[in-house]
């Protein structure tokens, strides 16, 4: 899985509730890159444009009980949890009502069993401590962390992997593999398949290659249980793309390169398989984030007293 390649075969749409997420993912990220183009947003923001699908699928398989953590490209980690795009949104602008009260902004954000970070690598070793913590207090729980493929350069990952097939521990590593590390292709920068380097401590491996999200609940259904009940650790590498830039408008790759990502968009499929259905589906998200994104940008600002 050095390049990914998504298997597109089959073209029925997902049931209402996963498309209507996956399309409120899409018009949210969409959403974000416009507001930075008109100069409305501040920092920076990673969208995860073309892998809405990857926290969809999976969000059927995780429960309140399991620990997540995300990384920098995470917006749609944290909308497959917790469907809240006007907090998310009120995160990113600063304004009221925002998770974290608008001081953690687009890649750090905390709530309930849900964090993310933008440095690579630093989820793993908490995950692991956290799935420890599980195993010990809460049987049947497990801590699920989202990385990409080049956080496989970071050392902190053989040493989370390492405990956590030693001590047997209920860690789920999902790879968002896109097949570039912010502008590098992952191929000149990387030796060897994740396959590998996940077997060789000792953790199971499975490689995802579609992006129907029902057909992949049904193939993880069975090894996240072992995950969960059999201290299981289990890498999911989900071949993937990237459709937009690394972060807002600093898209160094070949235009061959984003023309394969189109036309490997789960979106593109949908639109094509059933126009009138999907068509819909696709104006309601789409005038639903235009709402949201019209009632946030109009609180006032967000204020944090660290004293109160």
């Amino acid at each position: 899985m050095t390049e990914p390649s998504v298997a597109l075969a089959g073209s029925t749409l997902p049931a209402g509730d996963d498309l209507d997420l996956l399309l409120l993912i899409r018009h949210f990220e969409l959403a974000l890159l416009d507001l930075f183009g008109r100069g409305e947003l501040n920092g920076t923001t990673h969208t995860c444009l073309g892998q809405e699908y990857v926290p969809v699928a999976l969000r059927g398989l995780l429960g309140e009980a399991d620990h997540v953590f995300s990384n920098h490209r995470g917006h749609g980690h944290y909308l497959a949890r917790f469907r809240d795009p006007a907090g998310l949104l009120a995160e990113i602008m600063g304004r009221e009502g925002a998770v974290c009260r608008g001081v953690g902004g687009s890649q750090h954000i905390l709530r309930d069993r849900y964090v993310s970070t933008g440095v690579q690598g630093e989820s793993l070793p908490v995950a692991t401590g956290v799935a420890l913590h599980l195993k010990r207090t809460s049987p049947g729980a497990l801590a699920c962390v989202f990385i990409g493929d080049g956080t496989w350069g970071e050392g902190a990952v053989y040493e989370a992997l390492n405990l956590a097939a030693l001590w047997r521990l209920p860690l789920l590593v999902v790879v968002e593999h896109n097949g570039i590390a912010q502008s590098t292709a992952t191929a000149r920068q990387m030796s060897g398949t994740v396959r590998a380097r996940a077997q060789a401590f000792g953790c199971r491996h499975h490689g995802v290659e579609t992006s129907d999200v029902a057909a992949i609940r049904r193939e993880l259904a069975p090894l996240v249980a072992e995950v969960r009940f059999e201290g299981q650790p289990l890498v999911v590498e989900f071949a993937t793309h990237r459709l937009g830039p690394h972060s807002k408008g600093d898209d160094t790759r070949p235009p061959e390169v984003v023309r394969q990502a189109e036309a490997n968009d789960w979106y593109r499929r949908y639109a094509e398989a059933d126009p009138a259905r999907f068509g819909a589906a696709d104006r309601a998200q789409r005038e639903r984030v235009a709402a949201v994104v019209a009632e946030v940008a109009a609180r006032p600002p967000a204020r944090w007293d660290p004293c109160a």
